[in-house]
């Protein structure tokens, strides 16, 4: 890739997002390159196992990951693994500045960086993840039916994972840091009406211990009392925030308070040309097929821009 040289398409994120929006990209014979800084398949990638991506009943999310960038490349999706540094909106074509000084220019930029998850940051998270910690009751809840759990958080995204998880395991505790739920009135009443939650207040998880294999229980400190404790569980469900990775979001593009980026039905942000997908965007449930959609539909939008922009000689 030559400076100033001229895309159809970037796309920034190789999540299943990004991923999804190259393939159609290329179905639709535009001339589109996508850039991931990281590892190629976003966070499925480090996922243990995926059971609820349509038409595929069981396989790794590293497996799933391969079969997407496999995909995208069957289709000849030009994947560069290469950071960008910062994204400039533009009258007529917007412009990509990379990591190694180079910039590209582009008709349509589709905006796919994901987002992460808050972590506790303590002993054990990282090493049991897929081992048993997971930040998505919805994606791994399935494979803890009628065991012990432990829950952690206070707002309304803690609370509704809680309760979803009620209904597959014998025991949720869920643990709050505060004497107070943050969650809305409607959900706490709904917690506090289920018999298989127990909560502990004013108490934080200081460790998450286990085997080779799987998490075995938690070691846990009251914040008022200091008292000390450990609790003997099979998972640990994190649900303390997700905080979008909206660091290249262009100026003047709207965003709401918590920083998703604001799009219409079509993914496209009120700025010209530029779409957001996946995690980075304002939507009710983050999924992988939710993820995948978004590709697809910004793709689709984006080719349509593309003509108009070229059919007016711009």
């Amino acid at each position: 890739m030559a400076d100033n040289e001229v895309f159809d398409v970037v796309i920034v994120g190789g999540g299943p997002a990004g991923l999804t929006a190259g393939i159609y990209c290329q179905r639709a014979a535009l001339r589109t390159v996508l850039f991931e800084k990281g590892l190629l398949g976003g966070q499925i990638a480090i996922s243990k196992d995926v059971e609820n991506y349509p038409g595929v009943e069981g396989i790794t999310g590293f497996d799933l990951a391969e079969k997407m960038l496999g995909h995208a490349r069957h289709f000849g999706l030009n994947v560069v693994q290469q950071e960008v540094a910062e994204v400039v909106a533009g009258p007529a074509l917007h412009s990509v500045k990379l990591a190694d000084g180079r910039v590209l220019r582009t008709v349509a930029l589709i905006l796919a960086a994901g987002g992460s998850v808050r972590k506790l940051g303590i002993p054990g998270e990282g090493e049991y993840l897929g081992l048993g910690v997971s930040y998505c009751a919805t994606c791994d809840g399935f494979f803890f039916r009628g065991k012990t759990v432990v829950a952690v958080g206070g707002g309304d995204t803690a609370v509704e994972e809680a309760l979803y998880l009620s209904r597959l395991v014998k025991k949720v505790y869920l643990v709050h840091r505060g004497n107070t739920l943050r969650a809305s009135k409607l959900l706490q009443g709904r917690l506090m009406s289920e018999p298989s939650i127990e909560i502990f207040w004013d108490t934080v998880i200081t460790e998450i211990k286990g085997s080779d294999s799987s998490v075995e229980s938690v070691s846990f400190e009251n914040t008022r009392t200091r008292q000390k404790g450990e609790l003997a569980t099979d998972g640990v469900f994190i649900f303390i925030g997700y905080s979008p990775n909206n660091q290249l979001i262009p100026s003047g593009v709207r965003m709401n308070e918590q920083g998703f980026v604001i799009t219409d039905e079509k993914c496209a942000t009120n700025v010209p040309g530029i779409f957001a997908i996946g995690d980075i965007r304002q939507k009710f449930a983050s999924q992988i097929v939710i993820a995948a959609a978004d590709g697809c539909i910004a793709a689709l939008a984006a080719a349509h821009y593309v003509e108009e922009h070229k059919a007016k000689g711009l």
